[in-house]
């Protein structure tokens, strides 16, 4: 894995773009996360003594969500719940383009901070409102952690085995997914402030996103009237796919979604009779007859070590590709090439791994500028900017722990 140094110096696209990021935990980090990586000057404002809960998911003592999703950024601390740091706020907001939050809605209202006061300081300012189930409609103040939208979704209720309970993801997937759409949503909304003159709020729920992201999911209910079974690593729209075991214990994935590469398997497997073979001519065919064209491509497998399958189906050119784990990755050959993953200077850890820019601009990338910063780090920088003196500063840092 390469080691990299940070390039505090680095130009990128956003360099212009001023964002204040009140949120807290994964999705708004991830929104912020991907404009800070760009280049823009993302300002982490959070409660004195406490700071983003995100920095408490540790491992080993070291706060690695924080130090992934909040590298690239500052941190302010400033009390929202007194005047004095409203009002700093508000003065931040004069030259920001973009503010994100993430409080039950209703909550930015309340302390005096909701949408018509913010464009009252800016009027192109762009807000955007994370929420668990949105700013209106029946569930707008239920609390909403992304594992409840996650079941809610129906995306739990598919995933798994039929035997078995439903299964969540293993990370925040409902939270990255709102916060990819969060960025997005963010740069068009600016884009359209800088044609109108006018910013907006953004009404950003963590359901609809995946909601998305299922694609056809309500739509082949409403024509079948079934709903998706819980099929392990299958699916309901291609056969075969899978995961397989190896003869030395590990897997190997396989997937056949066009005709030309199922046939292409078939043929490397079993010849052109097997290809033939009615029972698996056509898509359709093969998902009526799944258990027999999966069992064929089992034993295959597990007659032959995970390199022996790998290089098989390379050269017949079939889809078929390694399950990894952190460990495969780390020393992988592909990762290393690419920097897919890249190794960063930490205070507490020494360096620690992670993803690099996503995603790559050829003519103005973005850039590894800054390890996340400590709580607080930046408050004599910002606030100085502002014509705050040292004392004030000091008080101001104090307030609220």
């Amino acid at each position: 894995m390469h080691a990299r140094a940070f390039e505090p110096m680095a130009q990128c696209p956003l360099d212009d773009v001023r964002v204040l990021d009140l949120s807290r935990l994964v999705a708004g980090n991830v929104l912020t996360h991907v404009l800070a990586d760009l280049g823009a000057e993302v300002i982490k404002v959070e409660k004195p003594g406490r700071g983003d809960d995100l920095r408490n998911w540790q491992t080993r003592g070291v706060p690695l969500w924080w130090q992934v999703y909040a590298r690239n950024k500052k941190s302010l601390c400033l009390d929202l719940r007194r005047t004095a740091g409203r009002d700093l706020l508000l003065r931040l907001c004069q030259s920001s383009k973009i503010l994100v939050e993430n409080y039950r809605p209703g909550t930015l209202e309340k302390i005096g901070l909701g949408p018509e006061v913010l464009h009252a300081r800016n009027p192109k300012l762009v807000v955007v409102r994370v929420s668990g189930w949105g700013q209106s409609g029946p569930f707008r103040d239920k609390p909403g952690f992304g594992s409840l939208v996650e079941a809610f979704s129906g995306f739990a209720a598919m995933n798994g085995f039929a035997d078995r309970p439903p299964v969540l993801p293993a990370f925040a997937m409902a939270d990255a997914f709102a916060g990819l759409y969060g960025a997005i949503a963010g740069l068009t909304a600016l884009r359209a402030a800088e044609r109108s003159g006018r910013g907006q709020a953004i009404d950003l729920s963590l359901i609809e996103p995946i909601l998305a992201m299922l694609g056809p999911k309500a739509a082949e209910h409403r024509l079948t009237g079934a709903t998706t079974p819980r099929m392990g690593s299958r699916c309901n729209i291609q056969a075969p796919r899978d995961v397989y075991r190896t003869r030395d214990g590990k897997y190997v994935a396989l997937s056949t979604g066009t005709q030309g590469m199922a046939e292409r398997l078939l043929r490397a497997i079993g010849g052109a009779e097997l290809a033939a073979d009615p029972r698996f001519r056509t898509n359709a065919d093969r998902l009526r007859h799944r258990e027999a064209v999966e069992a064929l491509v089992s034993a295959f497998v597990a007659a032959r070590s995970q390199a022996e399958v790998l290089a098989f189906f390379e050269a017949a050119e079939v889809t078929v590709g390694a399950v990894c784990d952190e460990a495969d990755l780390a020393e992988h050959p592909y990762v290393a090439a690419r920097e897919v993953l890249v190794e960063l200077p930490d205070a507490q850890a020494g360096s620690l791994p992670m993803h690099n820019v996503v995603p790559r601009l050829e003519a103005t990338p973005g850039a590894l500028r800054r390890p996340a910063p400590a709580l607080g780090e930046h408050n004599r920088e910002i606030l100085g900017a502002l014509g705050l003196s040292e004392a004030e500063i000091e008080r101001l840092a104090g307030v609220g722990r």
